[in-house]
């Protein structure tokens, strides 16, 4: 080591980009009327525009600005599905995912599927009103879960098993 104090390298950065690129309190002319604001009057904790906020307003403001109100929206109203519907429907209908304002909802059988698909505008309308920020425009019910000949590890593209029947 040198015997002059020599300063830390990131003090150094700093001072050569202020050097080079000046002042950031001088470029824009609403940093300098922050600066000639900060001079004409002293800040006061707790004064006027000061006030401590609550975490849930915090929390909600942060939401807004980073765009998660709707997916939060989403996620409530998969979590109040049975209050939407009562419990004895959700029992045997699960929403299973929301894909462009759709609601996908899974029946445990097809006469649940055909019961929820006639009481279609009653249940987005409930959505509607108590979880507006969701974004559903429509519900889609989809039966219980068949086997498919076109999906899975061994299937093969063309005709399938038509062609081995008759």
């Amino acid at each position: 080591m040198s015997e002059h104090h020599e300063m830390p390298e990131h003090l150094s950065v700093y001072r050569r980009i202020r050097r080079t690129f000046g002042d950031p309190t001088l470029r824009s002319s609403d940093a300098r009327r922050r600066r000639r604001n900060a001079t004409d009057t002293e800040t006061v904790p707790y004064g006027q525009g000061r006030e401590p906020a609550g975490l849930g307003d915090v929390l909600g403001n942060l939401t807004a600005t980073m765009g998660w109100d709707s997916p939060m929206a989403r996620a409530e109203l998969l979590a109040d599905w049975p209050s939407i519907v009562g419990a004895e429907t959700a029992a045997h209908a699960e929403p299973i995912g929301i894909e462009d304002a759709t609601l996908t909802v899974r029946c445990d059988s097809t006469a649940w599927t055909q019961q929820l698909t006639n009481m279609r505008v009653m249940v987005v309308t409930r959505i509607l009103e108590q979880h507006p920020a969701a974004g559903i425009d429509t519900v889609r019910f989809i039966g219980p879960n068949t086997p498919s000949w076109k999906r899975g590890p061994r299937a093969i593209p063309g005709r399938g098993p038509r062609d081995t029947y008759g």
